[in-house]
């Protein structure tokens, strides 16, 4: 119990996150308008697991909004369950979908309601390493020998009935075994009796998002690779897609964001804007012929020092940056609240799953309008948090 005590405080904090504070960095200034209890910023170090914890503390925020009070929940046992059945759909197709680590909140839905959720203290998933240096997720060995057993299978005639077993061992070396029963807080459970417990219904929970190649108004499953059970989501205009966003955060709901962040604005220092690239250098004050010398990563530098004037976004801009692969399903995090900048800009306040050590805000980003607009790939809320005449027209 005490490695356990120790793996979830590297993991995080121990109590629910005060976020009602002025954030100050040299060149920006952010002050908070409102903001949404979430739990303790957490660490998926190298794991391509940003989905399930992104998701999970979607949903801890939920048990906190409903009165259950301050919950853990184990991301590795979500990504154990859900790699297996990554697994088996990869095989049942020949291996012709890319088997990879990734998923999304649907995956953490689908868990919640066929397989259930345990608590951290009942699934670490952490098995290798013993030291404070060497206790946070490091997936590379685990993908990389999952990969390979999957791709082991390419060319047989026949599958054994035991192939499963076999992957299962890797996770459960590499994760440990999920609980078929645990204890917590004095009781005993199994992970369907502990969802149970916790009263949430994974059929309350909506996902959205905003493309034109789809009709408005109606569901579809959105195409990239992570959405590999081709779960449905509604698809609405982007002003209304912006619209259950504010509404939710006015209402007390957090949303659970799927973004993509490679763009030159979202620095991995806790800022997310879209800065007009091709007004670099007069955004920045920068002569022209100095500009065009400096390295990305510069510019990048250059263009996230303090506010500037950002691009206007348009549905038809967002259609283009998903056709052409420029937005691509990155990553997961959840949106809790709003700020101002020091020139009243305004700004959501998103929880990350990086840790708190590199960021300038302890793990919170400050990502303006226009970024939101520009590179979400879909949101997931309560349903109630979607605005009434909405809900209407979606048949909700």
């Amino acid at each position: 119990m005490m490695l356990l005590s120790f793996l979830a405080a590297l993991l995080l904090d121990s109590a629910v996150v005060d976020t009602a504070k002025v954030d100050s960095v040299e060149g920006w200034q952010f002050t908070t308008v409102d903001s949404i209890a979430i739990t303790p910023v957490k660490n998926q170090n190298r794991s391509s697991t940003c989905w399930a914890f992104s998701t999970l503390g979607f949903l801890e925020s939920e048990l906190l909004r409903t009165g259950k009070g301050e919950y853990n929940l184990s991301p590795m046992f979500v990504v154990s369950k859900t790699m297996m059945d990554r697994a088996t759909y990869c095989v049942r197709m020949y291996n012709e979908p890319h088997f990879a680590p990734g998923g999304s909140a649907y995956d953490v839905l689908y868990c919640l309601k066929h397989y259930g959720l345990v608590p951290f203290e009942a699934m670490p998933g952490i098995r290798y390493g013993w030291t404070e240096a060497d206790t946070l997720p490091v997936h590379s060995e685990l993908d990389h020998v999952a990969g390979g057993y999957l791709k082991g299978l390419n060319g047989l005639k026949k599958l054994t009935p035991v192939w499963r077993e076999g992957l299962q061992a890797i996770y459960d070396t590499y994760l440990g075994k999920c609980p078929e029963q645990f204890e917590y807080q004095g009781k005993q459970y199994t992970p369907r009796s502990f969802a149970e417990s916790l009263g949430l219904n994974a059929d309350d929970y909506i996902s959205l998002t905003s493309f034109t190649h789809h009709p408005f108004y109606e569901t579809f499953a959105l195409e990239v690779p992570d959405n590999w059970r081709m779960g449905e989501m509604y698809n609405v205009p982007l002003e209304d897609m912006m619209r259950v966003i504010d509404n939710a955060l006015a209402n007390g709901y957090t949303i659970a964001w799927a973004a993509d962040v490679s763009e030159t604005g979202f620095t991995r220092k806790g800022i997310g804007v879209v800065p007009d690239e091709d007004k670099g250098a007069d955004l920045t004050g920068s002569d022209m012929a100095r500009w065009v010398g400096m390295s990305n990563d510069k510019k990048k530098e250059e263009l996230t020092k303090k506010p500037l004037p950002e691009k206007v976004i348009t549905q038809q801009m967002r259609q283009d940056a998903y056709d052409n692969w420029e937005t691509t399903d990155d990553h997961g995090m959840q949106i809790f609240g709003t700020a101002k900048d020091q020139n009243g800009k305004r700004y959501y306040m998103v929880k990350n799953s990086w840790g708190t050590v590199k960021s300038d805000y302890k793990g919170i980003w400050y990502v303006s309008e226009a970024f939101v607009q520009y590179k979400t790939l879909d949101i997931l809320v309560h349903k109630n948090a979607i605005p009434k005449d909405l809900r209407k027209k979606l048949g909700l």
